[in-house]
């Protein structure tokens, strides 16, 4: 039998459930999924109010300020 077959003795460390390392990174990852899904309940809640604000195309106002308003 090679070296690499070899159990360990007393059978600890072997199985894929005995390492802390996939633990902790299920920990995080499980941690991760709740801080994205508690970040979506919380702006589900708390909506955010409308600005008045001249509408953007694109990030670019629609109107420069050297234009006088469009009269109602």
């Amino acid at each position: 039998m090679s070296a690499r077959n070899s159990p360990r003795p007393g059978g600890h460390g072997e199985a894929w459930y005995q390492q802390p390392i996939l633990w902790f990174g299920a920990a995080i990852f499980a941690a991760l999924l709740a801080g994205c899904v508690w970040m979506i309940v919380v702006s589900a809640r708390h909506a955010d109010t409308p600005l008045d604000a001249p509408h953007a195309v694109l990030g670019v106002p629609a109107s420069t300020h050297s234009t006088p308003p469009p009269s109602p």
